[in-house]
């Protein structure tokens, strides 16, 4: 009767094995699809259709209903350049973010605080740079021309907003390499 009861065990510790095996193999089934639903809906959402950058931004924890966000990067790593961000330069993203239609109380207004709050990883501009630079392959050379001018003239006006002494040093050397990146991102 012993051995019954230890083959019994047997088969009840190798179905709980199997149970977990089997859950943790859904569990990345699931987070697989969550992934491409997300990296669909951010493509419906932005018109990108390069696949490397989308599953970057995704990765960046950016959705359909945050993409909008990402158009203020650039004004973020201004913001951050030098190590932290000024009251005049948050009022001027968040102005910003209000004419980009991120409304308080929406998931993208949320993920721009955070980004106010602690400085983003070098990974968010990277991803920003990806999508324009992707974004520019779709645009003619008049529509990138506007594009540019609008993000770097926003991100200038941010650089700006912190003022200086007497309006002498309004932009930092720091401020002025981000700039510079942000020019660069842009086809010429």
């Amino acid at each position: 009767m012993a051995e019954v009861t230890l083959e019994e065990r047997g088969r009840a510790l190798e179905d709980q094995f199997f149970e977990k095996e089997n859950a943790q193999k859904l569990a990345a089934m699931k987070e697989k699809l969550d992934t491409q639903r997300s990296r669909e809906d951010l493509r419906k959402a932005s018109g990108m259709s390069d696949d490397a950058v989308l599953d970057k931004l995704v990765s960046l924890g950016l959705r359909s209903n945050t993409i909008a966000a990402l158009s203020l990067v650039p004004l973020i790593s201004v913001a951050w350049a030098d190590g932290q961000i000024q009251d005049n330069e948050r009022t001027a993203i968040l102005q910003g973010a209000h004419g980009k239609g991120l409304e308080q109380g929406t998931d993208g207004y949320e993920l721009l605080q955070t980004w106010l709050k602690t400085k983003p990883s070098t990974e968010l501009f990277e991803a920003w740079e990806g999508y324009i630079k992707a974004l520019a392959s779709q645009l003619n050379e008049e529509q990138n021309r506007l594009l540019k001018n609008q993000i770097v003239g926003f991100a200038k006006m941010v650089a700006a907003s912190a003022g200086g002494i007497l309006g002498f040093g309004k932009v930092s050397g720091d401020e002025e390499k981000v700039l510079n990146q942000i020019e660069a991102a842009f086809p010429r």
